[in-house]
């Protein structure tokens, strides 16, 4: 991947997941560098240095989560990729397993390596159809090139890897969850400690990292931590993939510079508003980061730290953009029923509170809400926060404090009349218009 800001739209070439047409773009020469001239401890070294941060949500330095492993301990050690990609709004892994499988596999096989993995697992989400297609193609194709398997380039590393499909739990793309299923238990996250570097996949140390963060290490490991570290922040370095959608005149999956100031992002590269109609909000990272207003939009520079301050996040790259004229208690009401069929169902708090959160709505929509119905989404949300194994309970409270504390008058207005304030209006270029 390049530091420009922007690399990545449809449609792409349709041969890019293919070995031959890789392998004549330099493709595994990274890989037979690596096993050829540098020692397991370099490569998690270097890694470290360029201070890539997990692109699952998270942000975690993927370097600090591989230096946990302890080489030559005598134990299996286990690497995973999480495609499990169902977060709303989100679908730049998908551009990654469709158009760029090989650089996934070849950065597995380098993390491999580094980690002395000998047994390695992509988790796919199980709706996804065409991405597992080409990943299980190339997967074959690598295998016949001998890329796989044992005595990897003629070296004495060998490495195995399995496409393990979920069945369409959100909840897995949780890592303790994820690696529950694998084992073939419920997808149920796990308590920790123990850390999932030291207790993992069969209980044993396990590296679990997102497709996008797992793609970034063969360019990292080719050119160098320093070139990696000369685009984007100091304290975000590197760019991200950006899948955007909604409102939003070109939407697509974007690679974007760390520090790119957010509007010159949407309004320049994605075009602004559908049709030219005005923004009202967006959703910067996924459903579970808090919404920023078309003003806060204008002050912001996309990463971590500037996310952050404005009192969201960066999440999974999946961004959604918001036209006026939307209801924002629609679209609550769309979340809160996303989370509570989505709940495991493990933990009381989620379990319980996302049905109470999503019957509230209901009833608000039906025209039978009170104004304490406000208050009483607030309360859940703030007692769910940091009460439930995993952070499910968390996100639908990040989700719905985030629109409450904006659009609060809004939910008042439906409560009072029993309808949504946008109701017998059209959405038409350039704004919104009321019927005749």
């Amino acid at each position: 991947m390049t530091g420009t800001k922007l690399i990545m739209t449809f449609p792409v070439t349709a041969t890019s997941h293919l070995l031959a047409d890789v392998r004549a773009r330099g493709g595994y020469t990274t890989l037979d560098k690596v096993l050829r001239t540098m020692r397991p401890e370099e490569v998690t070294k270097e890694v470290a240095a360029s201070g890539i941060l997990g692109h699952g949500g998270a942000a975690f330095p993927a370097g600090r989560k591989w230096g946990v492993i302890k080489l030559n301990d005598e134990q299996p050690h286990y690497l995973c990729a999480n495609a499990d990609e169902g977060e709303p709004g989100t679908f730049k892994d998908r551009w990654i397993l469709e158009n760029a499988p090989h650089l996934l596999l070849e950065s597995m096989l380098i993390a491999a390596y580094a980690l002395q993995v000998r047994h390695a697992f992509v988790y796919i989400r199980g709706e996804f159809d065409l991405p597992y297609r080409r990943l299980a193609d190339a997967v074959e194709e690598a295998y016949a090139a001998g890329l796989f398997g044992e005595r990897i380039m003629g070296t004495d590393f060998c490495c195995d890897i399995v496409i393990y499909r979920g069945a369409g739990s959100y909840v897995c793309g949780e890592a303790s969850a994820l690696i529950t299923s694998i084992e073939g238990k419920k997808g149920y996250p796990r308590n920790r400690p123990p850390r999932l570097t030291v207790r993992g996949l069969y209980q044993k140390p396990t590296v679990i990292n997102n497709v996008e963060t797992l793609a970034n290490v063969t360019g990292i490991v080719a050119h160098g931590a320093e070139a990696f570290r000369k685009v984007g922040t100091a304290k975000s370095p590197g760019t991200q993939l950006v899948s955007i959608s909604g409102h939003v005149e070109r939407p697509g999956v974007y690679e974007v510079e760390y520090g790119t100031p957010l509007a010159k992002f949407i309004y320049g590269e994605c075009g602004g508003g559908l049709g030219g109609s005005k923004i009202k909000c967006i959703v910067p990272g996924g459903i579970s980061t808090k919404v920023l207003t078309a003003e806060e939009i204008e002050t912001v520079t996309y990463d971590h730290v500037s996310l952050s301050a404005a009192g969201s996040g960066v999440g999974s790259g999946g961004m959604v953009v918001i036209g006026e004229g939307s209801c924002m208690v629609r679209l609550l009401q769309i979340l809160l029923r996303f989370y509570h069929h989505e709940s495991c169902g493990q933990c009381t708090p989620c379990r319980e509170g996302m049905g109470w959160m999503h019957r509230i709505i209901d009833r608000i929509v039906a025209g039978e809400g009170r104004m304490d119905d406000i208050d009483q989404l607030i309360r859940i949300s703030k007692a769910n926060d940091g009460a439930t194994i995993c952070g499910m309970g968390d996100a639908a409270g990040y989700a719905t404090l985030g629109i409450l504390a904006k659009y609060r008058d809004e939910f008042e207005f439906w409560i009072t009349n029993k309808r949504s304030r946008f109701e017998g209006r059209i959405e038409v270029a350039g704004g919104v218009t009321e019927h005749a």
